[in-house]
């Protein structure tokens, strides 16, 4: 018995021997498992037992094992497929594994585009469910799933949505097909959302990514990158760098509003609460351009509306964005003044050319010793730009943001901490820091919550806060005081240890005249002897509860929103007054010195204080909507929303009894819709208004619209183009939009009087003696019944095209025509004996222009390419004014027929030759003019220059094309983008007041531009085409005047944005716990290319003040 077990046993052995010592070789590429299978039941010599059913729908693999043992092969084949394996004597038995719940529940894998293109972003949904997750950077996802025979659906916006059956996989890769017809499909429209393929208005959405920029201010990059949007930058300094931006220009004027309507989540926002608003947390932004598309606001939607919503939270685990940002910011340009050797003797110039006998300002040994390099604070010598101004400052940028949630709540957290600096010097004897120091915060809080399964609750607050100290009177005011400032009369400061006991800066200055007291200014003192000081808080908090009403029908659902908005704002400065010195010369070399205190009686060892305004408002919002949408009988979409809306803003600071009322505001929309078989589309709206503004008769506006399209590409007969025009849509719009922001805003109720009964400029004294008064009656305003809604009606042609699957071009033409503009009343008869101005509606103007936009995207493997350019170009023209009917002579005087924005004044056509050109031309009645200066036209050939030869100049001052071209470029993890802005047909004029060299104007006396001192009018170079005129110690009102000599063309093309970004792969994170990371290095304003060369040409005429800024930053992006 014994012999025989010890037999069998040793069989056993060999037999299990052979079967397992049996080596499997194999190699196979993209093979069926089943093939797998069958070559290693071939090499092994064991049979094989498995259910092709459970075989066959397995992926194919890459499986290679070399010199493996009958057990290893297995494992290797069954390790990522569900299936398990035994071996049973002879028999492999292949069979669905069997494991733990929560390993069959969770699932894995990669989610790829064309070209196998990692997605990330891809969301990743149970369906039936809220359960999802997104992709890593590299595509990758895990998700625990409630039921294994469930359905996932993988969707991003750009690529068709796909629906996979778990069916008890653990491991699911899925590749996405771009879909251009569903790309930016869902888009932000008035009260509510709307696919952008049955859109039939004209609407301009962009990604906020775009809208990234080294930046803290939003509104400094929507120039160029939104077709429609006439947008530039005047100033860069923190706090006051807001770019202006108008809907298709400005198709009205007056002291109205012109600017287009915000909303922030449904909220009215100013463009102070849209600089702010960071990119990392806008979901969409959308601006409503035709009247198709803003009429459902009405009167608030009058020049367009700028829709912007931000993220909501995302079911599933908490996920965190963290931005680091820290920049370097110059000036792009700084104006150049000429050296003070250079201006010294121009100045002397400017006296002897007007005046041989006149007394020059510097001596030839003041000249001479200043060229020596004498003693700088008896000789002074200043460089006021390179005294207040730094060639750079550091900037930093912060935000936080976190979202998550499960199925019955979700929430979006976000913060956001900016430091901006600005480029002043500061004194280091101060205890203050008097340069611009900019914090802003912003909080915001969405969160949304599942009440009932057909009920939402909604959960906003947001909040920004801004921490200002700077310069008292802001940065611009210290640029234009180095070009106001004498440099050569006074040192900006003497060393402390000059008197070594004062516990003040020894500020340098002198006397205008010894008979007197008066001072000149000195810009250094006045920069760093004080600081000013501004806070700002804006606080938001929204509830909205959506209900879906499909209990009792398809499509119908509602919502109830309110809001409460308050703001708060107040100023003070801090100064003390500087002592002041001058130096007297103790020997004839100059080494020595005293100082004398010029202003002894009114200086000060200590900062005051002054208080400034305070401002604080509160806005109540009240709005409700039904929404129905359904589609019958596959093919007729019918949709209508009905909204009404109710507005009240209260000021705590009210000026007068008037202002101290609520403002209030009602209003009544609705859209309906209509679509067959998605290819021929109807949409109406209509606004219904009511305004506090007009008498009763006029106080309801009615504003309708109504719009039209046709899906070209949808058509049958369009089949076989599809291949080369993937999409073709044809829109047309016509509608009538109202505004009531109309006239100044103390004139609030036009149809009352207003009625001052203590004007004491009015009163009479009585009495004997006249001892006793009493003030009078005084009339402002007379009261106007016949005032009325300034009215805009617009039509809007567009086309939607796309070509290769790769290319979307959106254009758009249209006109707008206003009406009822409100205006004063020039021409009154004085008999009538009014007081107070008359205004009525009879303005009228229009506007008209193209909107385009191209974007191209495409995938080569590993490389993909992005493009996007836009194209505006918005004209107006005042139709109707306000002016007397001109003769044909002097129909040039008529502002009929120009653009809004346009300059008059007189046509320059050169400098006056000599005196005795002079004495032969038409009287030019300016005052002195000389060979030299500016010789005008006489337009009306009367012999006489006077307001009667004004005529239009030049281009718009608002600019009729902006334009920008950009370009992405990603390999692998890399990425390379940029973005040129350019703006054209537009004009701006030089001040030459403010340019004008060596003027006194009180304390100021105004320094030499280099352009001047380089090109100029002399009786030596005689140019009648020089920059600048004869040279004059005083203003010279002749070269005042508003004329062409002072034009420059405003056109010009900037490299707005570079950046270079590197994501590190997720791979080498994961051990770490931490998602995606992304560096990246980016520049704005690094170039500009322009005719004019004296500052930055984006600034205009304000060029004399603060700069905008060139900004080198480095930014580091986290996930986790």
């Amino acid at each position: 018995m014994k012999l025989t077990f010890v037999i069998t046993f040793l069989f056993s052995i060999s037999a299990f021997a052979e079967g397992y010592g049996q080596r499997i070789n194999l190699e196979l590429k993209n093979a069926a498992v089943e093939s797998v299978l069958k070559e290693i039941k071939k090499q092994s010599g064991y049979d094989m037992f498995y259910n092709i059913d459970l075989i066959s729908p397995l992926k194919k693999t890459n499986f290679r094992v070399k010199n493996a043992t009958l057990d290893e092969a297995l494992k290797e084949v069954t390790a990522n497929s569900g299936l398990a394996y035994a071996i049973e004597e002879r028999m492999i038995i292949i069979s669905k594994r069997r494991e733990s719940r929560a390993d069959q529940n969770l699932i894995k894998g990669a989610v790829s585009g064309e070209g196998d293109k990692k997605l990330q972003g891809v969301s990743v949904v149970e369906k039936g469910t809220s359960n999802g997750t997104t992709t890593d950077i590299d595509g990758n996802y895990s998700l625990k799933v409630s039921n294994p025979k469930g359905i996932l659906v993988f969707s991003i916006v750009g690529y068709a949505k796909k629906e996979i059956p778990i069916d008890g996989l653990q491991e699911i890769d899925v590749q996405l097909t771009e879909d251009k017809s569903e790309l930016d499909e869902v888009v932000v429209v008035a009260y509510g959302h709307q696919k952008k393929e049955s859109m039939v208005s004209s609407i301009t959405t962009i990604n906020p990514k775009e809208l990234k920029g080294p930046t803290s201010n939003l509104t400094t990059m929507l120039a160029g990158r939104l077709s429609g949007v006439v947008a530039f930058q005047r100033s860069g300094e923190p706090g006051a760098d807001n770019a202006q931006f108008f809907i298709r220009g400005i198709t009205t004027f007056g002291s109205g509003k012109v600017d287009p309507l915000i909303l922030i989540d449904g909220m009215e926002s100013s463009s102070n609460a849209l600089a702010r608003l960071q990119p990392d947390d806008i979901s969409g932004f959308s601006v409503l351009k035709d009247a198709a598309a803003s009429s459902l606001y009405g009167a608030r939607g009058a020049n367009g509306v700028v829709l912007v919503t931000t993220k909501s939270g995302i079911s599933g685990k908490t996920k965190f964005n963290v931005r680091v940002e820290n920049s370097l910011s110059s000036n792009t340009q700084n104006f150049k003044l000429a050296d003070n050797i250079t201006y010294m003797k121009l100045a002397n110039e400017a006296v002897l050319t007007r005046d041989r006998l006149g007394e020059l300002p510097y001596s030839q040994n003041k000249i001479d010793r200043t060229i020596a390099g004498d003693n700088p604070l008896l000789y002074p010598n200043n460089d006021w730009i390179g005294l207040l101004i730094k060639d750079y400052t550091l900037n930093q940028r912060f935000n936080m943001n976190m979202s998550g949630g499960g199925k019955n709540a979700q929430f979006y957290i976000a913060g956001t901490y900016n430091v901006d600096n600005g480029v002043l010097k500061s004194d280091n004897g101060n205890k203050f820091d008097n340069n611009i120091n900019l914090k802003s915060y912003q909080i915001r809080s969405n969160v949304n919550v599942k009440l009932t399964p057909t009920t939402e609750g909604i959960v906003r607050t947001s909040g920004s806060f801004d921490d200002y100290q700077g310069p008292i009177g802001g940065g611009g005011n210290i640029f234009q005081g180095a070009i106001a400032a004498n440099p050569v009369k006074f040192p900006a400061v003497f060393p402390a240890s000059d008197m070594g006991y004062a516990k003040h800066p020894l500020f340098g200055n002198a006397k205008i005249s010894e008979r007197g007291e008066a001072l000149y200014f000195n810009p250094y003192a006045e920069m760093v002897s004080g600081f000013q000081q501004y806070n700002t808080s804006t606080l938001n908090v929204q509830l909205e509860v959506k209900q879906d009403f499909k209990f009792l029908t398809e499509g119908l659902n509602a919502r109830l929103m309110a809001y409460t908005q308050r703001y708060s704002y107040f100023d003070l400065n801090r100064r003390y007054n500087p002592f002041y010195y001058r130096a007297n010369a103790l020997d004839a070399k100059g080494d020595k010195y005293s100082l004398e205190l010029l202003n002894e009686k009114n200086a000060t060892e200590y900062l005051d204080y002054n208080k400034g305004e305070k401002v604080s408002n509160t806005v109540s919002y009240l709005e409700a909507a039904v929404n129905y949408n359904r589609v019958f009988s596959e093919k007729h979409s019918v949709g209508a929303l009905l909204v009404t809306q109710l507005r009240s803003f209260l000021t705590g600071n009210a000026a007068d009894l008037q202002a101290s009322l609520p403002f209030r505001n009602q209003g009544l929309s609705g859209r309906f819709t209509y679509g067959y078989d998605n290819r021929y589309l109807l949409e109406a709206n209509f606004g219904l208004n009511g305004s506090e503004r007009f008498a009763k008769n006029h106080r309801y506006g009615f504003f309708p619209s109504i719009g039209v399209a046709w899906n070209a590409s949808n058509e049958e007969f369009f089949r076989s183009l599809r291949q080369t025009i993937t999409k073709l849509k044809f829109r047309a719009t016509y509608g009538l939009i109202g505004n009531d922001q109309i006239g100044n805003t103390d004139d609030r109720f036009f149809y009352l009087s207003k009625v001052n009964l203590r004007d004491g400029a009015h009163g009479s004294a009585f009495g004997t003696n006249y001892t006793y008064s009493k003030d009078g009656v005084s009339i402002s305003r007379y009261a106007n019944e016949t005032i009325t809604w300034e009215q805009a009606t617009t039509v809007n042609l567009g086309m939607d095209l796309s070509l290769f699957n790769s290319v979307n071009i959106i254009l758009d033409a249209y006109k707008t025509r206003r009406n009822n503009i409100l205006m004063n009343r020039a021409y009154v008869p004085t008999t009538m004996g009014l007081s107070a101005g008359i205004q009525a509606n009879v303005g009228e103007a229009e506007g008209k222009g193209i909107d385009l936009s191209v974007d191209y995207n495409k995938t080569f493997g590993d490389m993909w390419v992005q493009a996007r350019g836009t194209f505006t170009y918005a004209t107006s023209k005042l139709l109707v004014n306000e002016e007397p009917n001109y003769p044909s002579s002097l129909a040039y005087l008529s502002k009929v027929g120009h653009p809004l924005s346009q300059y008059y004044g007189l046509i320059a056509e050169r400098l006056f030759v000599d005196n005795e050109e002079v004495k032969n031309s038409p009287v030019q009645t300016f005052g002195e003019v000389m060979g030299g200066d500016i010789k005008y036209r006489d337009i009306n050939g009367d012999g006489m220059i006077s307001s009667l030869d004004y005529v239009p100049l030049g281009l718009p001052t608002v600019p009729e094309i902006i334009y920008g071209v950009g370009l992405s470029v990603g390999y692998k993890n890399f990425d390379l983008s940029g973005f040129f802005q350019g703006s054209g047909r537009s004009s701006f004029w030089i001040d030459p007041d403010k340019t004008s060299p060596f003027v006194m104007n009180g304390p100021y006396q105004h320094g030499l531009l280099q352009a001047i001192a380089d090109d100029h009018w002399s009786e030596e170079n005689g140019n009648i085409y020089a920059f600048w005129p004869r040279l004059s110690p005083n203003l010279n009102q002749n070269n005042l005047k508003p004329s062409s000599w002072w034009m420059r063309n405003g056109s010009f093309l900037r490299l707005k944005t570079v950046e270079l970004g590197y994501n590190l792969s997720s791979k080498m994170l994961d051990k770490m716990g931490v998602g995606p990371i992304r560096f990246y290095l980016n520049a704005s304003n690094l170039f500009v290319k322009s005719s004019f060369d004296l500052w930055d040409p984006e600034m205009g005429g304000n060029g004399l003040r603060y700069p905008l800024q060139k900004v080198y930053n480095f930014g580091l992006n986290v996930q986790f």
